[in-house]
């Protein structure tokens, strides 16, 4: 029974996959090569015009070079941060396990949410933070209206809502590392410094690729966070591939440049993925 059931099933899988996945993907891909100044338009073939003009577009390398910003300071942050939370809830204490739980709200909470109480918070006029910093004597910080300070809000809403996923992960890796590595590490005069870099982080190594990998996949991929804090500006200033394709499809009635864009995300992150597998191929971390 098990040997003619496991093929369907598989089967299944497969046309699954091409129906959900690989059909659509190829569907938006084939969209990059017409002129279309709407979906319910007649599409006009173009050929690599749409990719012409999209990599002729000075706003095409600002959003790779946002996006590439974005997505790198988020990931250090989330990385390091996670590490270090990881490493104190591990630690035997009181209260270790409601803490644990507490650690892992932020990730539960959708994005939106996150952002408008964020924003709520830095708000001008009655966030809880502005009049904190006007209590102490602080200068204000105008954190939407700045093109510096526009990209450091993205970024700290992107830590605050993921790093908790990060420490959840590694804090699952530390449970793994046997207790003989840090006995030995003692008996051979390691302190904790040299404990982490010699004992630690080497048997972290295998999750820390992968983490790294899927955070910045996800980081720079991530439409929703910027979208909603900022929708791209001030001036561009946050504007990343996701949020330049869809104002390119969406607000601006080009959906082949908007697909363009979106396939040639696509292929900057399959060389990306490729650069890494190559520096940090996954077999050395077993």
């Amino acid at each position: 029974m098990t040997r003619w059931l496991l093929p369907g099933f598989l089967g299944v899988g497969v046309l699954a996959t091409l129906l959900l996945i690989v059909g659509p993907a190829l569907y938006a891909v084939s969209l990059s090569f017409y002129d279309m100044p709407s979906l319910t338009a007649d599409p006009v073939w173009v050929g690599f015009a749409k990719y012409a003009q999209v990599l002729a577009s000075a706003a095409f390398w600002n959003a790779l070079w946002n996006g590439i910003v974005y997505a790198g300071l988020a990931i250090v942050l989330q990385v390091v941060l996670g590490i270090g939370f990881a490493l104190l809830l591990n630690q035997n204490f009181i209260g270790r396990s409601l803490l644990r739980g507490l650690a892992f709200l932020p990730y539960l909470l959708p994005t939106v949410v996150a952002v408008l109480v964020f924003k709520w918070m830095v708000d001008g006029s009655l966030g809880i933070v502005t009049i904190l910093m006007d209590d102490w004597g602080l200068p204000p910080i105008y954190w939407f209206e700045t093109e510096t300070a526009s990209m450091v809000s993205v970024i700290m809403i992107s830590v605050w809502l993921w790093t908790p996923f990060v420490t959840t992960t590694f804090l699952a890796g530390l449970q793994t590392v046997p207790g003989q590595l840090y006995e030995a590490a003692r008996v051979d005069g390691a302190g904790p410094i040299r404990q982490f870099f010699h004992v630690t982080l080497p048997s972290l190594r295998p999750i820390l690729t992968v983490i790294i990998l899927l955070r910045g996949v996800w980081m720079f991929n991530k439409f929703d966070v910027v979208w909603l804090a900022t929708g791209g500006g001030p001036l561009g200033a946050t504007e990343h591939l996701p949020v330049l394709s869809y104002r390119e499809a969406f607000a601006l009635y080009d959906i082949g440049s908007g697909a363009a864009i979106a396939t040639l995300s696509f292929f900057v992150l399959m060389v990306a993925v490729a650069i890494y597998f190559r520096v940090f191929p996954m077999e050395q971390g077993k």
